[in-house]
């Protein structure tokens, strides 16, 4: 079967491969400034704007936008443009629980199919946290926190579960990074659990790594709420699970 862009001629292929090599490179950068927090949740995003500071045409912005939203990052509305998503509080404490529940599952799976290399690679990832946090820096720390939790839903070996777990994280970004430079204390309690999560990876004990990771996301979802008490925001009832008996 022919593409409408081969039957086109040689021009067109190349034309549609730039507009779509520029697309992605017009995403990872918004992308980047959004999780980095260059953009904040409820920034309207301009697309002639952002095409002159990027130096290319307003249609790899256009697409670019509609990714980010399939990605759960920006929302259009109707007659007023594109904006930064803002999760409420709520929202968030529902997004933990559907976290907590693909982690477990993120753990099990992980346990079962990590090569040697993949857990020492997991293991220098919390070598580097733990540098950084003693070092208390929120700005080393959370992206090597993304890439840890990314890197073991990768090693899972699931496409559609690696694809549903990032848009969560997506969703929960800018809560996460907050947690983090609000309760910078926790860091060497995040950074014991992101050990015993990789050591129960390498025994190959998929039930105690699933649990970890399930208790992980719901002490996240815990220094979350006390984070933002420091702020006066009053918090719903903590996510709760007992924990099984051995």
């Amino acid at each position: 079967m022919t593409t409408a862009a081969a039957r086109n001629g040689p021009s067109s292929a190349i034309e549609l491969l730039r507009s779509q090599s520029l697309t992605s490179l017009v995403q990872q950068e918004l992308e980047r400034r959004i999780l980095a927090g260059n953009i904040l949740p409820g920034d309207k995003l301009n697309e002639n704007e952002v095409a002159t500071e990027l130096n290319v045409s307003r249609g790899p912005v256009r697409e670019a936008f509609r990714a980010l939203e399939q990605a759960g990052l920006v929302r259009t509305e109707k007659n007023r443009g594109v904006f930064v998503r803002q999760v409420s509080l709520e929202e968030a404490d529902e997004i933990y629980e559907v976290r907590a529940g693909l982690d477990e599952l993120i753990g099990r799976l992980a346990a079962e199919r990590a090569t040697d290399g993949q857990i020492d690679e997991l293991r220098g990832l919390v070598e580097r946290m733990k540098d950084a946090a003693r070092a208390r820096d929120v700005d080393a720390y959370y992206p090597l926190n993304i890439q840890f939790h990314d890197r073991l839903a990768q090693i899972a070996g699931n496409g559609t579960l690696l694809a549903a777990y990032r848009r969560l994280i997506n969703e929960l970004h800018l809560y996460r990074r907050r947690t983090l430079a609000l309760g910078h204390d926790a860091f060497p309690k995040s950074t014991s659990q992101h050990a015993e999560i990789v050591e129960a990876v390498a025994s190959r004990n998929g039930t105690l790594a699933g649990e970890l990771l399930y208790q992980h996301a719901v002490k996240s979802r815990s220094r979350l709420h006390e984070a933002l008490e420091q702020v006066d925001i009053q918090p719903p009832p903590a996510l709760v699970r007992e924990t099984p008996t051995p």
